[in-house]
Order: structure tokens, then C-alpha cells, then sequence
């Protein structure tokens, strides 16, 4: 079994048993417990690999790192979590670590205080390493102990709590080959909880076939250097999107190269992010995260103290924001340098052109953004019809491509992605209409690894291909008025194969003499039916009118 294959196994076994401990708690609500923990075991766990191989403690035989560190001397605690925070950015001590914590749970004597004090001296040292506690504090938070739903007592809650440890303690999460899988069946487990949450999903899930193309799209002319490469997704909701983008790198053979860099407004979706990064083995110094309101707060650098901006730019630009949502377009944001150079501010009622400019505003000179947004970002006029048409005429838009409808969980709408450049060697617009190319699931379109090769192997080609890609020149566009929309510049119509008249006049003769055979076949067993009787003659007689 793959590793892959072994996570979606071991998911599907979790997620059947979470659901049988979450009762009437709502799905999008138990997930903060059942992920919470998984990320308490992890660190737990890591924390015990790192002290393994630093050979920081002399185990007896049959001896465990846990075991010999909950015999620490108690004046000595503070040098085990001082180190542990230097290298790892957290510590959790002795007493509080998930090998602690389940055998207390194995064994009954697992206080309800403790899961608080669990949770609150990890945040207290979450502040030790004064490089890492953004990372760290308050990562725990939306874990609510106090929650009546979990039961209606202190002691009823922790009851609950005690079998949701011993539900993420059920696994040993390696593959076959004992290759780490915890950060996939996390990975899975967000899809799952996303696929139950109905719009609230699209908050903090972009499916994974989706963000396969996006990061593809964003990667392909990643040469290896001496720098990491920079990503950053202003709306990163779970952060699934940011790992897409590694996995893209990885795939073409450019392993560990990445720094992330994302904001999220939603503070549980933000402590979701952070756990799926590290889950993946991303280092907390590779990863620079924010909880703020991207459209109000820039990221991350702004202005100095005499109002001169230095956005940070990065090689790649990725998102999927909430579509046409509401925003403040204040009249002094005009003023703002992600918006000042197009003349108009995307509606108050439809914020999709003001995410759009935010990324391409801190996408590098050699960079490549690819953002999902709604089809009306093509052709809707008045203040949108300026911000394209100012777009176009700068050269930054590359290609428009449209998608299937009812890829995403939190709507069934078709979406387009819009992929950006501000290297272009030409002033031409590639358009893809793949909206048509899918495989059809009971709730959700599915997009096969063969879809996704063809957009990308289409879009690198930049060349027509019948009823499926065009490449638009300038002048096209102009004469649509800067008009986007796919079908203007991609005909995907079929026609319908002509009629043959002199058949279908035979066919209609051969159909007539059918019934009219069949009704005399009829009317005759109706005769041998009725016999001589007269009233049934008589309906009889009624029937064969009607017949005629």
C-alpha cells in the first residue's frame, strides 16, 4: 500500500469514528477538537525525535525518551524546555506530553483540569523563543474545554475529551516503509471536515485538484538557485494551497525550497494553516504567517515611518478569496499603492479586483500569480471594466482559464483562473475554456490528473487547439471592448450532424403503417373478445372510432 493509499485508509477509519463520538456537535465544530489533538501529538512526538537524535538522554534498556524525561529533576526543567524551544520554537514539559497525557487517560487518572493545564503551559512557553511565538501562541485556543456541547459537565467534558485522545492516539501514522503520514491524514481529514460544512468550507478549503493547477501554473519556470522560493497566498484559509505549491517544486525535482508566506482573517482558519504547515514538516522559520484582514491590512511591510512603501514581492502569488464578498472602498484608498495605478476601486459590494490587485502588487518583476475568481471578473463593466481594461493595457495578464463547474464545496458555480506575469514578451492573452473537461461525482466535479496535464501542457504550448484554446491578440481584445468572457474568443459549439429529410419522411411512412397494423391486430381481438354479445358491441364500435 502506498503512503497515500495508507492515509486515506487510516482517514477513513478516523473519520467513521469521529463521527460516532461527535454526536449532534456540528462537523465544521468537532474538527477544532479531533485536529487540535493530532497537532498536540505531533509536537509531542517531535519533540521527543529531536531529543532522540541530539543523544540528550542516556536510555536504559527497553527505556523510552518519555520515560527518562518525566524523571528529569525538577530543577532541571527549565534547560530541557529552553533547549527544546531554541531548536523547535515550543517545548512541552514533562508532565504534559501526549505520551503522558494517554497513559493518565489509559489508566483513568486523568483530571478534567488537565487538558487547561496542558494547553496553558504550552502557550506560556510557547514564549521562551522570542523568534517563534507568533508561530506558537494561542495555536491551541480554538479547542474550546468549556464547550456544553462536549457534555454538560467539568466532568462529562472531560470524559468526552479522554475518548477523542484516545480516538488520535488509535493510529501509528507511518506507512509501510515508516515514512511519516500524520501530515496527510491531516491533510485528508480538512477535506473531509470540508466536504461536511457546506459554504462554510470555503473558507478555509481549496480542493486539491484545484490547487494542483494553480501551483503548477505558478511553478513552471522555477529555476534552482541559491534562494528559496517565495510564495505567498494572501487568502490561505488552511494553507493547503501554500503545501500544493511545495509538492509541485518537489515533483520537479526541487525538494525544501520553499518559503511560505500567507494571512488569513479568520483566526480558527489562521491556527488551522499553522498546524498544516508544520504537520508537513514545514520549519517554523520557513514559514511567515499573519492573522489580519488582507484588504485592510497589507502584507506585510507597508509604508516606513515617511510614508514610502516597500511591499515585499515574492516569486509566486496564489488564492482563492471569498467571491465578490463585501469590502470597504473608501474613496482614500485610491491613495493605496496596490490600487492607485488603476484609476477606478473595485466595487463596495464585489471585492474580487481588489484581492487580484493586492497579490499582483507583491508579485516579483520575474514572478507568476494565478488567482480563482468568478466569471463575471471577464465582462462586468463600470469600475471592474476600467481595472481590466488597465490590466490588459499594462501587460500583466497572461491567460484566462475556464473551469468546470461544481469543483468547489462551497459553491456550484463555474470559476476562471487568471494567471499573471509582468515579464510577458508579447502583448497576447492565451485563453483555455476546460470547463467542459471533468469527471462527474454525485456532489462535486472531479478534475482527473488528465485534465489538469492538459491545461498545463495546453498552456505552456500557447497554442490553438480546436474548441478548447485560443491565443487572443491585443487587437482581439480591443475590438471586444476588453471584454473577456471565454466564448468570444473560444468556440467550443458543436454542430449538429444534418438531417437526412428522405429517411426521416420513411421512417414517419414506416411508423404509420405500424400503428395501423396494430390497430387492426387489435380491433380483431377485441372481436374474438366480445362475441356476440350486443352491449359490447357497442363498445366495441366506441373503442375502434377512437382507435381511428
Amino acid at each position: 500500500m502506498s503512503k497515500r493509499e495508507e492515509a486515506q485508509n487510516i482517514t477513513s477509519q478516523l473519520w467513521a469514528m469521529a463521527n460516532d463520538l461527535r454526536g449532534n456537535m456540528d462537523a465544521s465544530e468537532f474538527r477544532n477538537y479531533i485536529l487540535g489533538f493530532m497537532f498536540y501529538r505531533y509536537l509531542s512526538e517531535h519533540q521527543e525525535m529531536h531529543w532522540k537524535r541530539s543523544g540528550l538522554f542516556d536510555l536504559a534498556d527497553g527505556e523510552s525518551v518519555n520515560d527518562a524525561y518525566v524523571k528529569v529533576p525538577e530543577d532541571e526543567i527549565k534547560d530541557y524546555l529552553e533547549d527544546a524551544a531554541s531548536e523547535l520554537g515550543y517545548a512541552i514539559a514533562p508532565q504534559f506530553t501526549w505520551r503522558t497525557i494517554t497513559e493518565k487517560v489509559k489508566d483513568s487518572k486523568i483530571k478534567p483540569s488537565d487538558f487547561q493545564d496542558m494547553f496553558d503551559d504550552f502557550n506560556q512557553n510557547a514564549q521562551i523563543n522570542p523568534n517563534s511565538q507568533q508561530d506558537f501562541r494561542g495555536i491551541f485556543n480554538d479547542v474550546n474545554l468549556g464547550n456544553s456541547r462536549l457534555g454538560n459537565s467539568t466532568v462529562s467534558r472531560a470524559q468526552a475529551l479522554s475518548r477523542i485522545v484516545k480516538l488520535v492516539d488509535e493510529f501509528e501514522y507511518n506507512d509501510e516503509s515508516g515514512h511519516d503520514i500524520l501530515g496527510d491524514v491531516y491533510e485528508y481529514l480538512i477535506a473531509k471536515f470540508a466536504g461536511n460544512s457546506g459554504k462554510k468550507a470555503g473558507e478555509f478549503y481549496t480542493p486539491h485538484e484545484v490547487s494542483k493547477v494553480l501551483a503548477r501554473l505558478v511553478t513552471i519556470d522555477f529555476k534552482a538557485g541559491d534562494s528559496q522560493f517565495t510564495v505567498y497566498d494572501p487568502t490561505m484559509g488552511s494553507g493547503s494551497l501554500l503545501l500544493t505549491v511545495q509538492e509541485a517544486l518537489n515533483e520537479a525535482g526541487f525538494h525544501d525550497r520553499v518559503h511560505f508566506h500567507g494571512q488569513e482573517l479568520n483566526t480558527t482558519t489562521f491556527n488551522l494553516a499553522r498546524m498544516n504547515l508544520m504537520m508537513h514538516g514545514v520549519d517554523y522559520q520557513n514559514m511567515d504567517l499573519r492573522n489580519a484582514d488582507t484588504l485592510e491590512m497589507d502584507w506585510p511591510d507597508g509604508t516606513d515611518a515617511d510614508g514610502v512603501d516597500h511591499p515585499r514581492n515574492f516569486d509566486a502569488v496564489v488564492a482563492n478569496p471569498p467571491y465578490s464578498s463585501k469590502w470597504n472602498n473608501n474613496a482614500n484608498k485610491l491613495k493605496d499603492p496596490r490600487f492607485k495605478d488603476y484609476g477606478k476601486l473595485a466595487p463596495a459590494s464585489k471585492a474580487d479586483f481588489a484581492f487580484l490587485l493586492h497579490g499582483l502588487y507583491h508579485l516579483s518583476d520575474q514572478g507568476r500569480m494565478a488567482i480563482v475568481l468568478p466569471h463575471g471578473v471577464l465582462f462586468r463593466g463600470a469600475a471592474e471594466g476600467k481595472i481590466r481594461q488597465a490590466l490588459i493595457e499594462k501587460n500583466y495578464l497572461d491567460a484566462v482559464i475556464g473551469m468546470p463547474a461544481k469543483l468547489f464545496y462551497s459553491t456550484s458555480i463555474p470559476t476562471t483562473i487568471l494567471v499573471f506575469s509582468k515579464h510577458k514578451p508579447t502583448k497576447d492573452i492565451f485563453f483555455i475554456d476546460a470547463s467542459a473537461h471533468f469527471e462527474k461525482g454525485k456532489n462535486q466535479n472531479i478534475l482527473r490528473d488528465e485534465d489538469i496535464d492538459k491545461i498545463i501542457e495546453t498552456y505552456k504550448a500557447r497554442q490553438d487547439v480546436d474548441k478548447y484554446a485560443h491565443l487572443a491578440t491585443l487587437d482581439e481584445i480591443k475590438e471586444n471592448e476588453f471584454n473577456l468572457n471565454i466564448p468570444r474568443y473560444v468556440d467550443t459549439f458543436e454542430e449538429e450532424p444534418p438531417v437526412d429529410v428522405d429517411k426521416l419522411v420513411a421512417d414517419i411512412k414506416d411508423t404509420n403503417n405500424q400503428i395501423k397494423t396494430l390497430q387492426s391486430d387489435l380491433g380483431d381481438m377485441l372481436d374474438d373478445l366480445v362475441g356476440q354479445d350486443a352491449v359490447a358491441q357497442q363498445q366495441l364500435e366506441a373503442i375502434k372510432r377512437i382507435l381511428k
